[in-house]
């Protein structure tokens, strides 16, 4: 069979819209990933035993099971348990965030014991509450020096994100699965699907590559 990639030009228009809600859907669960990845490395860190054991059992629960059962659990199960309907891009939201929320909290909890105990010692002789010491002290630096490690994630979570396509939605690799099946031409659209996932991953982990050095390089200032 003669291979002919100007086809995929027949439908830049819907793979471009694909992308762009790969890349929204991938915003939005890197920030609640994030987020929710810094209080967990918080309770990971804690005195307390309930909030380390709690939020043990989540990270290796979310970071040992495959996160295509995670989304199908989500999409199929929660609902019934809850007694309401979830969307895709709901149910994506969710599988997705609370991935990376399991992966990144592993990254913070690193970077929060990197912080010397002499600096949460002065917040504490200062008599800084504790939110100021969060969000003034423990937070500035934790993000510092988590943040190579956090563009990796975020480069892995873009890539993880074609799961959602097994859901119905309608994100790239859900648009290029549907125009394959339509065209009869698997090899010329799915390729072209794959190079556009690297054409934007490729440069991202190079980045991740250059602020690590710049990252290292401050630190050791």
């Amino acid at each position: 069979m003669a291979l002919d990639f100007s086809i995929v030009l027949r439908f830049q228009e819907a793979l471009a819209l694909g992308l762009w809600t790969t890349i929204k859907l991938t915003l939005i669960c890197v920030v609640l990933g994030c987020s929710l990845g810094f209080l967990v490395g918080l309770a990971r860190t804690s005195r307390s035993t309930i909030l380390r054991a709690v939020s043990s059992v989540y990270v290796e629960f979310f970071r040992g099971t495959p996160v295509l059962i995670q989304l199908f659990w989500i999409f199929f199960c929660l609902p019934l348990i809850l007694g309401v309907e979830l969307s895709n891009l709901a149910s994506g939201v969710i599988a997705l965030a609370l991935y990376m929320g399991a992966i990144t909290s592993e990254t913070f909890r690193a970077s929060l014991k990197s912080i010397g105990a002499e600096q949460l010692d002065a917040c504490v002789a200062l008599g800084l509450p504790r939110r100021v010491q969060v969000t003034s002290v423990i937070l500035p630096q934790a993000v510092l020096r988590a943040v190579p490690t956090l563009l990796s994630n975020c480069v892995s979570l873009f890539k993880e994100s074609a799961l959602v396509s097994a859901v119905g939605m309608a994100d790239l690799m859900f648009v290029g699965q549907n125009i394959s099946n339509n065209t009869a031409r698997p090899i010329e659209v799915l390729t072209v699907v794959a190079l556009i996932y690297f054409v934007i991953a490729f440069p991202l982990t190079r980045v991740v590559t250059l602020v690590e050095r710049r990252v290292l390089a401050k630190l050791a200032i």
